[in-house]
C-alpha cells in the first residue's frame, strides 16, 4: 500500500476518535461550539496525534489511554490555528482551503473558540486517568503537553514571532528559537507523549525528543519553501505572504536551495536516528519522510 494510502487511514481512524470528545452543539453556548468544532474538523494532516499514536505503537503502547492525548494535542494545534488566523496576528481569511474561524463567526468568537480549545484539551487529556488511574505516565505526559505548548513552548516561540515581525528585523538566533518552539514544540509533545505512555526509558525518551527536534526544524523549512514555490490551490491557503508582509524566513537567510538540502539533511538525521532505536516502526519512518517532504 502507498505511503499516501496508509496516511489517509490512519488518518481517517485519528478523526473518529477526535470526533469522540468534540463537545455536542448544543446549550447557550451553541455558538462558540459550533465554532470549535468547525476548526476542528476542517481536515488537516492529523499529523501531530499521528505521530504520537505511532510512537506510543513502536514502543509496544497497546491501551486506549492514548486517545485523549491525541485529541488534546490536535485540539491545541487547531486552537493556535485560530488564533494565528485573526487580524492582530497573521490575518489570514482562509486555511485549509476553507474560510477561517473569525470570518466565518467573527473575532471575539473565535478567540472564544480557541480558549475553548484550549481548556477542553487538558479536560480532555486529563480523562486519560480514567482509562487507567493507576498509571504514574499520564502525569508526565500532562506536564509535557503543558510545557510544550506554553511560554517554554509554543506560545513562547509565537511571541517571538510576533515582536520581531512589528520591532525590528529578526536575528538568526531569534529565527531558530521561533522554529524550534513554535513548531517544534508540538511535535516533540506527540512523540514524547507517545513514548512515555508506552513505557520508553529515558534514553529512549531522549533520543525521540532529538528526532522530533529535527522533524519540527525540516516541517518548518519546508513550510518556509512552499509559500515561496507552491500554489494556494494546491496549500489551501494564501502563498508569497510571507515576502509580502515583509517577514524573514529560513528561505530569506539561506535561499530556496540550500533550505531544500538542510530539509533532506535533518530528514536524513531524524531517520537514521529513529533507525538506531532497538523497537521499530517501519510506517513511522516513511511517514516523517513524506512529511518532511510533502507539497503542501
Amino acid at each position: 500500500m502507498e505511503i499516501k494510502e496508509q496516511i489517509a487511514l490512519r488518518a481517517a481512524a485519528i478523526e473518529e476518535i477526535i470526533k469522540k470528545y468534540l463537545p455536542k452543539e448544543t446549550g447557550y453556548q451553541k455558538t462558540v461550539i459550533e465554532a470549535m468544532n468547525y476548526s476542528m474538523m476542517a481536515g488537516g494532516k492529523r499529523l501531530r496525534p499521528m505521530l504520537m499514536q505511532e510512537t506510543y505503537r513502536m514502543f509496544g503502547g497497546k491501551s486506549e489511554v492514548i486517545e485523549p492525548f491525541m485529541a488534546a494535542i490536535e485540539m491545541i494545534h487547531t486552537y493556535s490555528l485560530i488564533h494565528d488566523d485573526l487580524p492582530a496576528m497573521d490575518n489570514d481569511e482562509y486555511r485549509r482551503g476553507r474560510k477561517t474561524t473569525h470570518i466565518v463567526y467573527g473575532e471575539a468568537v473565535a478567540i472564544l473558540a480557541g480558549d475553548g480549545l484550549l481548556n477542553l484539551a487538558f479536560e480532555t487529556a486529563v480523562g486519560a486517568l480514567e482509562i487507567e488511574p493507576e498509571n504514574h505516565n499520564i502525569a508526565r505526559a500532562l506536564q509535557i503537553l503543558s510545557a510544550r505548548a506554553g511560554i517554554f513552548g509554543m506560545i513562547g516561540g509565537q511571541t517571538v514571532d510576533i515582536e520581531t515581525d512589528r520591532t525590528k528585523e529578526v536575528t538568526r538566533e531569534q529565527l531558530d528559537f521561533i522554529y524550534r518552539l513554535k513548531t517544534g514544540a508540538l511535535i516533540e509533545a506527540a512523540m514524547l507523549i507517545g513514548a512515555i505512555l508506552a513505557g520508553a526509558t529515558k534514553n529512549e525518551q531522549s533520543r525521540i525528543s532529538e528526532i522530533a527536534n529535527c522533524v519540527g526544524l525540516a516541517f518548518q523549512i519546508q513550510d518556509d519553501i512552499l509559500d515561496v514555490t507552491s500554489t494556494e490551490e494546491v496549500l489551501g491557503k494564501p502563498v508569497g505572504s510571507d515576502e509580502k508582509n515583509g517577514k524573514a524566513t529560513y528561505v530569506t537567510y539561506e535561499g530556496i536551495e540550500k533550505s531544500a538540502e538542510d530539509v533532506a539533511r535533518l530528514s536524513q538525521d531524524a531517520i537514521k536516528k529513529l533507525q538506531a532505536l532497538v523497537v521499530k516502526n517501519e510506517f513511522l519512518t516513511e511517514l516523517l519522510s513524506f512529511l518532511i517532504h510533502r507539497e503542501k
